[in-house]
């Protein structure tokens, strides 16, 4: 089994963990009493502290990933990494050239498999985004990511799209390796679009947003 099919295991493991959460918030938040009448007051855990603990395990893994597998790659986007031991390339186009994904499409592979279920979404949002995808979207993503870069801290609120009511947190998604600037801080569309912006480590580089469904969802 290769690097990244143990890593997309660990995430497909990481993802039902997350659905189980789910579940659990929903059968105890969400309860009915003998007379029909939903019972609001039923105890469950509160959706602040849900958002708190996937954030902890995503931020966990992907540092983890970031910083002993992709830092130890002995080639990073084509260039020689001194310090690297594992025989194996980093890279964007990593299913072309037999590499590993970088941490950010590593991220986005994990999102892609939780978003499917339904359960809940998250995604990577910035302000200086190379992948289209991760652009700000929507009045509360918008408003949060320049206030989470503002103050360093976590902005959370409840918002609606599509007639479902959410319960929604973005969290600072921070530099924590070289491999993190140096690939946003070379990348063709970075330079083209960001001429004047150059990451350095622990920066705010954007956010990762989690999207819960109430009411029943």
């Amino acid at each position: 089994m290769t690097l990244v099919d143990r890593w997309m295991s660990t995430i497909r493991t990481r993802t039902v963990a997350f659905m189980a959460i789910i579940m659990a918030v929903a059968i105890t938040a969400i309860s009915c009493s003998s007379s029909g009448t939903t019972a609001t007051t039923t105890p469950g855990i509160a959706p602040e502290m849900v958002v708190d603990y996937i954030h902890t395990v995503l931020e966990a893994d992907r540092t983890a990933y970031t910083k002993h597998v992709v830092n130890r790659s002995k080639t990073l986007e084509g260039k020689s990494k001194e310090d690297g031991v594992l025989t194996i390339e980093a890279t964007e186009g990593w299913q072309q050239a037999d590499g590993i994904p970088l941490p950010a499409q590593m991220f986005r592979l994990g999102s892609e498999i939780a978003n499917e279920a339904g359960f809940f979404t998250y995604n990577l949002i910035s302000p200086w985004y190379i992948n289209d995808s991760h652009a700000p979207k929507g009045e509360f993503e918008e408003v949060a990511i320049e206030t989470m870069i503002e103050t360093g801290e976590p902005v959370k609120d409840y918002q609606e799209i599509g007639g479902q009511s959410y319960f929604s947190a973005m969290y600072p998604d921070v530099a924590v390796a070289e491999a993190c600037v140096s690939c946003h801080n070379t990348h063709p569309v970075h330079l083209e679009r960001y001429p004047d912006k150059t990451f350095v480590m622990d920066e705010v580089m954007g956010g990762i947003v989690i999207n819960i469904p109430l009411e029943g969802a």
